[in-house]
């Protein structure tokens, strides 16, 4: 069965950049259509390993560039249409045909985690990670050395800190290990926003300023209003304010132990990134 039409395509798509949409999209129709002619969109035992191989660049070629487009459910189908490419051993994509069989599976895996991580969804960054920490485990290793799944673990962990300072350090363009990721690190000012939610009743406008990154308190306003927060007497009040209230004390305490983590290690962020 001829793979000529979709090694074609194949080469446009790599060629291919997020500044022509339409072209992309027909393009990955086209190679998707290919596939459906070769009956390769889903993996069997009987997929000869060259098919295999085009198979599974096409999806990775089709994720990183929903992603390079901002289009993360589509993203997020191709990620789901690779996890059965991704549990067949990487022997059974070697052949004679296959001049680069290399995966993009640890940068997509990267992305999909760093998603999840931009939409607030723990529980699900945690069933991946642990899924991953499983099977490197069988094989005896671990993830730490693996630069684009470490890199949303150690933001995760920084958000739960609170240690938002190191969170915006890491996004700055030397701490980010892809382009894609450049593209989503983009969302985390929204995560910060949504875990100063939930953990204060309110915060200083001058606080609040230090903790999003923000270069004015007059942008501080703009993003509070746009997020539907009030602002009064240089405070800025959340949703949930008005059935939580804590004292003033219980507040100062609390925002300050975030701004001091904030300002705490700002001197480190050159050393981060």
């Amino acid at each position: 069965m001829s793979t000529s039409n979709l090694s074609n395509i194949l080469s446009q798509l790599q060629s291919s950049s997020s500044s022509s949409p339409q072209k992309t999209t027909s393009l990955l129709s086209s190679a998707k259509r290919e596939l459906l002619t070769l009956n390769a969109l889903i993996p069997t035992p009987r997929t000869p390993a060259h098919i295999l191989l085009l198979a599974r660049q096409t999806l990775e070629i089709g994720a990183l560039l929903s992603i390079r487009l901002q289009q993360p459910d589509a993203f997020t189908r191709y990620y789901q249409q690779l996890l059965p490419f991704y549990e067949i051993p990487e022997t059974s994509y070697q052949s004679d045909k296959n001049k680069d069989g290399s995966s993009q599976r640890s940068k997509v895996t990267g992305l999909y985690l760093l998603l999840l991580l931009t939409k607030g969804d723990y529980a699900a960054f945690h069933t991946v990670l642990e899924g991953l920490e499983v099977e490197q485990a069988g094989k005896g290793r671990g993830l730490e050395g693996d630069e684009f799944i470490s890199y949303p673990v150690k933001l995760e962990r920084w958000l739960m800190e609170g240690s938002y300072d190191r969170v915006w350090g890491a996004t700055k363009r030397e701490g980010v290990p892809g382009e894609e990721f450049g593209v989503l690190v983009g969302t985390i000012r929204a995560e910060i926003a949504s875990c100063s939610e939930k953990a204060y009743p309110s915060l200083p406008i001058a606080n609040a300023k230090n903790l999003l990154f923000l270069d004015s308190e007059g942008s501080v306003v703009d993003f509070a209003q746009a997020k539907g927060w009030v602002v009064k007497d240089g405070r800025i009040y959340f949703p949930q304010s008005q059935e939580d209230m804590r004292t003033e004390k219980e507040i100062l305490v609390a925002s300050g132990q975030v701004i001091e983590n904030t300002i705490g290690y700002a001197r480190e962020l050159e050393t981060i990134v």
